[in-house]
C-alpha cells in the first residue's frame, strides 16, 4: 500500500542513503540485562563503574553502537550531571547512541495515571535524545506484563494487555502521538511506533491505518514483525507484513523466531533463532525496506539464553546483506 502523503513520507526519508554496510549503525539492546541488580539496588542509582563493567561487555561484543533501552536504564529520568557520567561512560568505550528504546510506557494505559505518566516521560525522552544527539526514539503502546505473562518461560505465549476497540481510545492515542511528533520535530528527532501484538500496531494493516491517521513526517514504524511471528496463533506471512510496512519504516527492531505450524492439528509453536535462521528473511525484508528508503539505525535484539552474543551475530548477518 503506497503512502497517503507522498509529501510526508519524502520529509521522512533522506533521498541519498547515508551509511554503507560497513558503518551503518546498529545498535546492542539492553533487555538480556535486569534493572535491578542481585543485591536488590537498582541500575538507576548504580555508580558510573558500574554501568562502565556492563558496557564493556556489549562493547567486547563488537558493538559500536548502543541503545540504552530504558528495561534497563531510564536516561532520561538521571539528573544531569548523572547523564554527562553516563555519557562519558560510554564515550570513554567508543559506544555511540544513536537511538532509544521505551518499554512498556503506554500513553493509553488503562490506568489514567500510568497513561499520562507515560505521555510526560516520553517527551523527557524526546528532549534528553535531541540533547545526547540521539536521532530517533521507539515508542508503542505495550503495557505491563500480566501476572500469567512474568510466569511464562516466554513470555509472548501468556495472555496479556488488548488494547479497546473503542474509537474514542484510538482518537487519544493518535492526538498524544502526534503531540509527541510535534515535539520530536522542533528538536530534531523522529519517532519510531513499534509493531506489538494486541495494540493499535498488533497488525500490519492496523499499523498503517494509525501512522496514516497521525499523519506527520517526524512519524513512522517500527516493523518489529518478530513480535508477531512469535505468537502461537495464526499470522499473516511476514513479507505480506512487509509489502505494506515497507514505505512506512524507521527505526527498526529486529529479532527472528522458529516458527512450525501444524496443519492438521492446528499447533503452532515458535522459539527464539538468530536472525539468519528465523522463519523471517531478514536479506527480503531489509531488501524491501532499502527499496522504499529505509535510513534509520537498526536495533538487535534476542529473548533468551546469551542474548548478547546473538544480537551480535545478529549485527554481522546484517552487514553481510547490506549493500555495500
Amino acid at each position: 500500500m503506497p503512502p497517503e502523503h507522498p509529501s510526508c513520507h519524502d520529509e521522512i526519508f533522506p533521498h541519498v542513503r547515508p551509511w554503507t554496510a560497513r558503518n551503518w549503525p546498529i545498535a546492542a539492546a539492553m533487555i538480556q540485562y535486569p534493572a535491578i541488580l542481585p543485591d536488590g539496588s537498582s541500575v538507576q542509582d548504580q555508580k558510573a563503574e558500574g554501568w562502565a563493567a556492563t558496557l564493556a561487555e556489549v562493547r567486547r561484543a563488537g558493538f559500536n553502537e548502543l541503545d540504552p533501552t530504558d528495561c534497563w536504564l531510564r536516561v532520561a529520568d538521571l539528573s544531569v550531571s548523572r547523564r554527562l557520567e553516563f555519557l562519558s561512560v560510554c564515550a570513554d568505550l567508543g559506544l555511540s547512541i544513536p537511538a532509544i528504546s521505551t518499554s512498556r510506557r503506554s500513553v493509553i494505559d488503562p490506568d489514567p495515571e500510568k497513561a499520562d505518566a507515560s505521555l510526560a516521560y516520553i517527551h523527557r525522552v524526546i528532549d534528553t535524545a535531541a540533547e545526547i544527539g540521539a536521532r530517533e526514539i521507539a515508542v508503542g503502546f505495550a503495557a505491563a506484563l500480566s501476572e500469567a505473562q512474568r510466569k511464562a518461560l516466554w513470555f509472548w505465549t501468556a495472555p496479556g494487555h488488548c488494547d479497546p476497540a473503542d474509537p474514542q481510545v484510538w482518537r487519544k492515542a493518535v492526538s498524544r502521538i502526534r503531540e509527541l511528533a510535534d515535539h520530536a520535530q522542533s528538536v530534531g528527532v523522529v519517532l519510531s511506533l513499534e509493531m506489538y501484538e494486541d495494540t493499535y500496531l498488533g497488525s500490519a494493516d492496523s499499523a498503517v491505518r494509525f501512522i496514516n491517521d497521525v499523519d506527520h513526517p517526524a512519524c513512522g514504524i517500527n516493523a518489529d514483525i518478530g513480535n508477531l511471528v512469535r505468537l502461537h496463533r495464526p499470522m499473516e506471512h511476514w513479507r505480506d507484513m512487509m509489502v505494506k510496512l515497507a514505505p512506512y519504516l524507521r527505526y527498526w527492531h529486529v529479532k527472528n523466531y522458529l516458527r512450525t505450524e501444524d496443519a492438521t492439528t492446528g499447533m503452532i509453536v515458535t522459539a527464539p533463532a538468530p536472525m539468519e535462521q528465523g522463519v523471517i528473511s531478514y536479506r527480503a525484508a531489509i531488501a524491501m525496506a532499502l527499496e522504499h528508503g529505509y535510513a534509520s539505525p537498526f536495533l538487535v535484539e534476542h529473548y533468551g539464553g546469551d542474548g548478547l552474543s546473538v544480537a551480535a551475530l545478529n549485527r554481522d548477518y546484517i552487514r553481510r546483506i547490506l549493500p555495500l
